[in-house]
């Protein structure tokens, strides 16, 4: 749903020239030696963290939302809205962490999620499994067969706040999907093949079009199509029984983080790639790291996204070991390491970077 919102105006064809063809960049193999020998301890994903972290997250989010609905002090409201907002947020972004779990890894934690999470913010598990993995294809990051990538950087200055000004419609659209596409599809097959390619990722790229889910996924998508209908569903009915308010907050706040969401990924690449295949470690030039001492990152780049460009070195390494593994790749690497090229102050100058590339790309 959310990439057909942003068809029309992201298309390839805003394209322009590419300010470095990074593409060309050869493997930096002492880099990737590195990545791989000193952080082979660090691989165990520790239920003791992410249990309490998500859970208390979305708890924590849940009871500021019902907060910012029933306070009467409008500057209460406001604050319990920004710690929703923020903790929710936080809660959501574990998707990010399933897609790279071993199946055996944390049990039940999947289950967790989406009955915690996934199905009360109509954003399953199933909208990035299967989804996500694609983006980290050898072969396929910064492809027009990338589900995650536009060449931002080289389209057109309007685009930019476009792209994050359209994540403002995900939650309407998302619950339209849940309540009205997802029913209408089970009864005409025409409507659920649509559905399925295009409104059931999580994607960015207009191009991309979803395949049939298979084995297990297949199962996990039925009950999770269900639960979130149900879900949409009592949403709707809400407001017959309590009224409109709290569902149109509701929608307002998860609005906020799904434009939160969508600024992170304005930032998380440099988005400079013209759709050709890439090394890995071009891959890694154009991704991004915001490590400390900056502790703000921590907010709009959680569970371990502030050190993106580490993860797609290591896409298998729980968000809880890669400050470590940072810190030992800094360390060990010398200056004239292309790994500390990957390395960003913030958000702003990334924006700023972006925004400059657009303005000045060839006419």
């Amino acid at each position: 749903m959310h990439q057909t919102l942003q068809a029309a105006a992201l298309s390839h064809d805003t394209i322009g020239a590419a300010p470095a063809r990074r593409q060309a960049v050869a493997d930096d193999r002492a880099m990737l030696r590195a990545a791989r020998d000193l952080t082979k301890d660090l691989a165990t994903a520790r239920a003791g963290i992410y249990w309490p972290d998500m859970a208390g997250s979305a708890l924590l989010g849940y009871a500021a939302l019902a907060g910012a609905i029933l306070g009467t002090n409008p500057l209460f409201a406001m604050l319990c809205a920004l710690v929703a907002a923020l903790a929710l947020y936080r809660a959501l972004m574990f998707v990010h962490e399933l897609t790279h779990l071993h199946r055996e890894a944390l049990p039940g934690f999947r289950l967790g999620w989406n009955l915690l999470v996934g199905i009360p913010l109509l954003t399953p598990s199933f909208m990035y499994e299967g989804v996500h993995t694609l983006h980290h294809k050898r072969t396929q990051y910064g492809t027009v067969e990338d589900p995650e990538y536009l060449p931002l950087a080289l389209m057109k200055p309007w685009t930019l706040p476009l792209f994050v000004l359209l994540a403002l419609l995900a939650p309407a659209a998302l619950l339209f999907r849940f309540a009205v596409l997802v029913p209408l599809g089970a009864m005409v097959p025409a409507v659920r093949k649509a559905v399925w390619e295009r409104a059931s990722s999580l994607s960015i790229n207009p191009a991309f079009r979803r395949r049939p889910p298979e084995g297990e996924l297949r199962r996990q998508v039925f009950w999770q199509e269900v639960g979130g209908m149900v879900w949409a569903w009592t949403l709707i009915a809400s407001i017959f029984l309590i009224g409109p308010r709290p569902l149109l907050i509701a929608l307002g706040l998860f609005s906020l983080v799904a434009a939160l969401n969508q600024l992170r990924t304005l930032v998380a690449h440099l988005w400079e790639n013209e759709g050709e295949a890439m090394s890995v470690t071009a891959q890694f030039l154009d991704s991004v790291n915001v490590p400390p001492p900056g502790r703000i990152a921590e907010l709009w780049a959680p569970v371990g996204l502030r050190y993106h460009a580490l993860h797609h070195l290591m896409p298998s390494m729980p968000y809880h070991a890669l400050p470590e593994a940072h810190r030992r790749l800094v360390s060990a690497l010398h200056i004239d390491s292309l790994y500390h090229d990957a390395n960003h102050p913030g958000m702003l100058v990334l924006v700023g970077r972006i925004a400059k590339s657009t303005m000045t790309r060839r006419r």
